[in-house]
């Protein structure tokens, strides 16, 4: 999710067959079995082959006889193949638990990389101060919920990336994508308090073309039909207690895109690699700008650079706060604030073919309270102060669109919403636009700097 700027990642076999034994075709010849037998007797004069010694129950040796010309072999009953449990899948649309999934409970560990060989890691006594206020890295339950958070984001988006086609609408999608969340979290998010819980870490964005970010479709609008020539940027949040894992990709259906998703992948990819313990703000946005503009799109015949959006920027979270305060815009600039130890940052870029600069746009992306909202108020307005307790027990300062509201069976809550906003309670977002016939693209992943490594905790095999 963009922070505006106020400026300019067994085969199940059932075991191997049986030994196979082979069977001798024929008889032998008579006597033979003299020799085999090895015991140096050659039986009484009455040639009956028997040895009185013998005793009664032995089993007495069978010699064929003209009519049956081939031994009889019992034939040994087979023995039941076991088969090995087969290891769950993922359903589409996702819809098995994640727990089902991993049974150990432990989820699988982002990409770790090393931090910048020339970054001086020795942390001044205030960032190690500002450490301590981060239990988070210290706690492996919450790590696990970080990871686990991380898979359903990449089972969700997964699913997203082989079924979504020119022709559904934006309402399907987005719907999809957090009904997958809900059901592989195992949590509907309706009970009260459930949606803080787990859920959900922000409205699902789809913003198509020149919409850059912010815009998710609303049942009250007219039905969004994707096309073919779009380029549609999916961005969602997926949290775990308030631990929030932001990633978003860009689909296009028309490979005269592919430079514009492959320059923003690259600058995202970019600044991924430069952030690091103690770097400075300033330096990962400068490797961001400069990878950003080496790139250029040829579109209908006219031939476009790629520029980054300077007032949308790569942020970090806090718990169940989606921008935590810090900002990377992805231009060139001046701002010495380094990055420390146990922060997590969702590092994105957008990249335009258009001004490089959003305004707002019609309409109301989402809704957030501030994290120090107070347990009520006082309005004028009765419904505004029944929904403020509602929005607060279930939402708390998390994001949330009408859309969620609908979902919890609130009715005629639009008076009480405008009341809230116009009262400065709740913070209303708009989308975010370049200018008309222009076509963007996104890319975020969210990272945890830790002592020796940083961990990629969204990294999937798709982006």
């Amino acid at each position: 999710m963009g922070s505006k700027s106020p400026e300019d990642q067994i085969p199940g076999g059932n075991g191997g067959p049986l030994s196979a034994h082979q069977c001798s075709s024929g008889g032998e010849p008579r006597g033979a079995h003299v020799a085999r037998d090895g015991d140096g007797q050659l039986g009484d004069k009455d040639g009956d082959g028997d040895d009185d010694g013998d005793d009664d129950d032995e089993t007495p040796s069978v010699i064929p006889t003209a009519d049956h010309g081939k031994k009889k072999n019992k034939r040994k009953p087979k023995k039941k193949k076991t088969k090995n449990a087969a290891a769950p899948q993922q359903s589409s649309p996702p819809r098995v638990l994640l727990a089902e999934l991993f049974p150990s409970g432990e989820y699988p560990t982002g990409e770790c990389v090393g931090h910048p060989d020339d970054v001086n890691t020795a942390r001044t006594t205030a960032a190690e101060l500002r450490l301590t206020g981060r239990h988070h890295l210290a706690d492996p339950a919450v790590l696990n919920d970080y990871r686990k958070a991380a898979e359903i984001h990449r089972q969700v988006r997964h699913w997203v990336q082989a079924t979504v086609t020119p022709g559904d609408t934006l309402l399907d999608i987005a719907n999809g994508i957090e009904d997958g969340v809900r059901a592989l979290l195992g949590n509907p998010g309706i009970a009260p308090g459930d949606a803080r819980r787990s859920g959900m870490g922000f409205p699902t964005g789809l913003c198509r073309n020149h919409e850059v970010a912010h815009y998710t479709p609303s049942p009250a609008q007219k039905a969004v039909v994707l096309q073919r020539q779009d380029v549609m940027k999916v961005d969602f949040g997926v949290h775990i207690n308030g631990w929030i894992v932001d990633s978003a990709f860009t689909m296009a259906f028309d490979p005269t895109y592919d430079n514009l998703l492959a320059a923003v992948k690259d600058a995202t990819n970019t600044g991924i690699k430069t952030a690091g313990i103690d770097v400075r703000i300033c330096d990962v946005s400068a490797a961001i700008h400069e990878v950003m503009e080496s790139y250029e799109v040829e579109i209908g015949g006219t031939v476009y650079p790629v520029k980054p959006v300077r007032n949308l920027c790569a942020h970090d979270i806090k718990q169940y706060r989606i921008h935590g305060g810090k900002s990377i815009p992805a231009v060139r600039n001046a701002d010495q604030t380094k990055m420390e130890e146990g922060e997590i940052f969702a590092i994105e870029t957008f990249g335009s073919t258009g001004r490089g600069r959003t305004h707002d746009d019609v309409g109301v992306y989402g809704y957030g309270l501030p994290y120090h909202a107070p347990t009520q108020v006082n309005l004028p307005l009765a419904s505004a102060n029944r929904l403020y307790k509602t929005i607060r027990e279930q939402f708390g300062s998390l994001v949330f669109c009408r859309r969620y509201l609908d979902r919890l069976g609130i009715d005629r809550y639009l008076a009480g919403l405008n009341c809230l906003v116009a009262n400065g309670v709740l913070e209303a977002y708009e989308p975010l636009a370049d200018i008309k016939g222009s076509y963007s693209a996104q890319f975020e992943h969210t990272i945890l700097l830790r002592e020796n490594t940083k961990e990629i905790l969204s990294r999937g095999s798709d982006y």
